[in-house]
């Protein structure tokens, strides 16, 4: 019954075939590429420095079903790592004065995404898989589950710290807003372009940018919290506010001469001490703002190349004994 199920299978795809008619089939990916992050730590008034200065990995893999010569749908799983850091970003002498170097915050965090995308294809398919065009180009937009757990380093042992149980900016005391949740809803849209290797294999690179409702990627909202909250947790006092460490934590590099120039430039004072200086100021003053925007979100983007494997159609029959 098998053997027969089969033959049938296969011969209504060749009468298919033969009159023009689509044939639906699968294919399975893996891709590997570079992910970029926008948020506090990576403004979108600086586009070029926000995708480029920061920039890391992402590897991943899919599964996608071609409907139609111009129709398909993609599951994927995504596993990347983003990263932040305001000394990076603002250390050349046109932005070491701004309150974004002076505030010294940095995160990585790894995010692992499940998707689901709709595909249109602008190139449509032929009649099968074997017999697409050799250039393809394609747009798609779909929903995205992303797991994510900022982290800072802690420079006296080394490791890297979840800054969420730490409520930074005071989530989960009386007050304070909740803290905020390790798993979150984004909508990837993307372009991607394909090439025909051979009749099995396919070669494509994509952009897929991220639109999340969340903007704690970065562990960076709202305010600076009263002190007085982490009293009781020295750990969580010292990545609530960074503005007064000597130190850019991930290069090691000394501040002390670029907070003498952010002193003079934007509070008119000279100092020996603007370690000691600073926090006379109201700079990183409790209630005042710790994040660049309240309204606006952190999004991501993945630039990714896949190699894609064309499924067999048909149903192969074991051999009769």
């Amino acid at each position: 019954m098998i053997l027969t199920f089969g033959l049938l299978l296969t011969n209504r795809n060749v009468q298919a075939q033969s009159r023009g008619i689509f044939v639906p089939y699968s294919t399975a990916g893996i891709g590997i590429g570079t992910s970029n992050y926008y948020g506090d730590m990576a403004p979108y008034r600086r586009p070029l420095a926000s995708t480029f200065k920061m920039m890391r990995w992402s590897i991943g893999g899919n599964y996608t079903r071609h409907f139609t010569p111009r129709i398909a749908a993609r599951a994927s799983f995504t596993y990347a790592r983003i990263a932040g850091d305001d000394y990076i970003m603002n250390r050349d002498s046109k932005h070491d004065a701004s309150i974004f170097y002076a505030r010294n915050l940095h995160f990585r965090n790894d995010l692992k995404e499940f998707s689901v995308q709709g595909i249109y294809k602008l190139i449509p398919d032929n009649r099968s898989y074997d017999r697409r065009p050799q250039f393809g180009a394609y747009l798609f937009a779909g929903i995205a589950l992303t797991a994510h757990n900022p982290k800072a380093l802690d420079t006296l042992k080394g490791d890297w710290v979840k800054l969420q149980p730490l409520g930074t900016e005071g989530q989960g005391n009386e007050g304070y807003a909740k803290p905020y949740s390790l798993v979150q809803f984004a909508i990837p849209v993307g372009i991607g372009v394909r090439y025909k290797i051979n009749s099995r294999f396919d070669i494509s690179a994509e952009f897929g940018f991220r639109k999340t409702f969340t903007d704690y990627l970065d562990d960076t909202h709202g305010n600076y919290a009263d002190p007085a909250l982490f009293a009781d947790n020295p750990l969580a006092l010292k990545f609530a506010n960074r503005s007064t460490d000597p130190v850019a934590v991930r290069k090691g590099a000394d501040r002390t001469e670029s907070l003498k120039k952010f002193l003079r430039a934007n509070y008119n004072i000279d100092s020996n001490d603007p370690l000691a200086t600073l926090p006379t100021t109201g700079f990183a003053a409790p209630g005042t703002f710790r994040g660049n925007s309240p309204t606006q979100k952190d999004n991501y983007l993945f630039c990714m190349i896949h190699l894609n494997y064309m499924l067999p159609a048909q149903i192969k029959c074991p051999p009769l004994k």
